[in-house]
C-alpha cells in the first residue's frame, strides 16, 4: 500500500458473481460478493447448507493448509480462499459477505486476475478507513521448523513483500519477486498462476486432490527427467497434446513472467496475510514460503499485534483521583452482588475501552479454601473480573430507552494467559478494549489485568448483550 492510498477503503455496493470449478474438489461453485456492514470484515457464507453457515475469514478459523488455505466453522469449510482474499486485500475491501454454494472457491485461470478484473469493473465507493493498521516498529524474524520457511520483518513506510524461492539448479534455480505497495498487485502480481511439480501430480491425485486442475490453470514444473515418449503420454493424459515445455515448465500457454512461480507465491502470501484482518505497514521478506508457514507466520503477527495493543495505553491508577463509577453505580448496572461482584470502581471510560479496579484483600471468601496458607487470587476469577468490567462498557455504549435493563452474557474466551500470581494486598487494574465495533449485540474485547506495571493476565473475550424481559 502506498502512502497516498493508506487509510482508504473501498465498499462493494452491488453483488458481484463468478463461477468455476474448484482446483482440488473438482466441484463447480458460484461465488457472489455482497455488501457488508462496516466493521464486520470478510465473511464466507455456505448457502448450500441448511441452515447456512457463516465462516469468518480470520487466521483463527484456518483448518488446513494442504495445497491451499481452508477455513471452517463446525462441519462447514471453504477451501482455496487465498487468491480471492489477495484480490480483496489489494483492492482495499475490508467488509464483504461472500456467498458460495460449494466447498471451494473457483480456481479460474489459477491466478487472481479474474477477481481483480471483476472488482475493477464493479461499482465500488471509496471512503476513509477507520480500521487500525498493524505498524511494525522493530525488526524480527520467524523460522518455521516444519517447512524450513523463513520470514524477516522490518519497519517500513509502506507495505512491502519480497519472496525468494530456491529451486534446484536443474529446474528453475532461484527466483525473486518483489512488491512495494498494494497498488502494484493488480498489474504485476495478480496474473501469476499457481504451479505444481511434476513429481507431485500422482501423489496429489492419489490423495483425492487437484480434481479440477489442468495446465490451463496451473504450471507444471518438470523436476524429474522424462523421455519424449513419457512427455507425450502426459500431454495426452492432460488432454493437451499441443502443450509446450519451455524453461522446464509444461503449460498450455507460455509463462506470463520469467519469475511467475515466485510472483504466485507472493500472491499466496498476500492472501494468507489478509487473514490477520489488519493492513500491515512493514517490509516482509519470505524465503521458501507456503500456505502452512504463511498461516503460522500470520498467527505470530497476530500475537505481536495483541502484544502491541496491550502495551499501548497501559492504564495508570491514581488512588487519590475521584472514580467515574463507584460501587453503588456499578451495582446499578450489573446484577452481581456479594460475594461475586468483582469490580470496586471504574476510573476510565471511553467509547471503546474501560478501566476498572479490584482491590484484593484477605477477606475474600474464596481464600478460605483456595490454597489456604498461601492465598492466590484464582485466575478464573481474574477473567470474571475482566468480564464484569467489559460488561459495564457494553452496557454503557448500548443504545437503550429509559427503564430498559440489559444483561451481558459471555460466549467464549480465547488466548487466555496467566502471567503472574495475584495475592492479597494487590490492586488489580482491569482494562477492556473493543477489538471490533459492536454488531448485533456481539461484543469482542481484549482484556488485560495489571498489578502496577506488571501484566498478570490477558484474554480475548466475546459477549452478547441481551435485553432483560419481565420473566427473567
Amino acid at each position: 500500500m502506498t502512502q497516498s492510498t493508506m487509510g482508504l477503503k473501498r465498499i462493494i455496493r452491488n453483488p458481484l458473481t463468478v463461477s468455476g470449478v474448484g482446483l482440488h474438489s473438482g466441484v463447480v461453485s458460484t461465488v457472489t460478493l455482497h455488501p457488508a456492514e462496516p466493521g464486520t470484515g470478510i465473511r464466507f457464507v455456505r448457502v448450500d447448507l441448511n441452515p447456512n453457515v457463516v465462516v469468518a475469514a480470520e487466521v483463527g478459523q484456518v483448518l488446513t493448509t494442504r495445497r491451499g488455505t481452508t477455513i471452517g466453522s463446525g462441519n462447514a469449510t471453504v477451501s482455496t480462499i487465498e487468491h480471492l482474499m489477495a484480490a480483496l486485500s489489494a483492492m482495499q475491501i475490508e467488509d464483504a459477505e461472500i456467498r458460495i454454494d460449494g466447498p471451494e472457491i473457483p480456481i479460474l485461470d489459477g491466478s487472481a486476475a479474474r477477481f481483480i478484473e471483476m472488482l475493477r469493473m464493479a461499482d465500488l465507493e471509496t471512503e476513509v478507513s477507520v480500521r487500525e493498521r498493524f505498524i511494525v516498529d522493530e525488526t524480527f524474524t520467524y523460522h518455521d521448523s516444519d517447512t524450513g520457511a523463513e520470514y524477516m520483518v522490518q519497519p517500513s513506510e509502506d507495505f512491502e513483500l519480497d519472496v525468494i524461492l530456491q529451486f534446484r539448479e536443474d529446474t528453475l534455480g532461484d527466483m525473486v519477486a518483489m512488491m512495494q505497495g498494494k497498488d502494484r498487485f493488480a498489474d504485476e502480481i495478480a496474473g501469476a498462476r499457481t504451479f505444481v511439480f511434476l513429481s507431485e501430480i500422482e501423489p496429489l491425485f492419489d490423495a483425492g486432490l487437484i480434481k479440477g486442475g489442468d495446465i490451463d490453470n496451473a504450471l507444471v514444473i518438470m523436476d524429474k527427467p522424462m523421455s519424449r515418449e513419457d512427455v507425450d503420454k502426459l500431454r495426452q493424459k492432460l488432454g493437451k497434446p499441443n502443450a509446450a515445455i519451455s524453461d522446464g515448465v509444461l503449460s498450455s500457454t507460455p509463462m506470463r513472467y520469467k519469475n511467475e512461480p515466485a510472483r504466485h507465491k507472493l500472491l499466496d502470501l498476500m492472501g494468507d496475510l489478509s487473514l490477520l484482518g489488519r493492513d500491515i505497514q512493514a517490509k516482509i521478506v519470505a524465503v521458501r514460503p507456503g500456505h502452512t508457514s504463511n498461516v503460522a507466520f500470520t498467527r505470530v503477527l497476530k500475537n505481536k499485534l495483541m502484544e502491541q495493543k496491550r502495551n499501548q495505553g497501559r492504564p495508570v491508577y491514581d488512588p487519590n483521583a475521584v472514580p467515574l463509577l463507584g460501587a453503588e453505580d456499578i451495582k446499578a448496572l450489573l446484577p452481581h452482588r456479594y460475594p461475586f461482584l468483582l469490580v470496586d470502581k471504574v476510573i476510565e471510560l471511553g467509547s471503546d475501552y474501560i478501566v476498572g479496579i479490584k482491590n484484593v484483600t484477605l477477606n475474600e471468601d474464596f481464600f478460605q479454601g483456595h490454597f489456604p496458607g498461601n492465598p492466590v487470587f484464582p485466575g478464573v476469577l481474574q477473567m470474571e473480573a475482566l468480564a464484569q468490567t467489559g460488561g459495564i462498557l457494553a452496557l454503557k455504549v448500548v443504545e437503550s430507552s429509559p427503564g430498559d435493563k440489559w444483561d451481558t452474557y459471555f460466549l467464549k474466551m480465547d488466548n487466555v494467559r496467566f502471567k503472574a500470581k495475584v495475592v492479597p494486598g494487590d490492586t488489580l487494574i482491569l482494562k477492556m478494549q473493543l477489538i471490533a465495533p459492536i454488531r448485533r449485540g456481539i461484543v469482542q474485547m481484549l482484556g488485560t489485568a495489571y498489578v502496577g506495571n506488571k501484566l498478570v493476565s490477558e484474554g480475548e473475550l466475546t459477549a452478547q448483550i441481551v435485553k432483560r424481559t419481565d420473566d427473567q
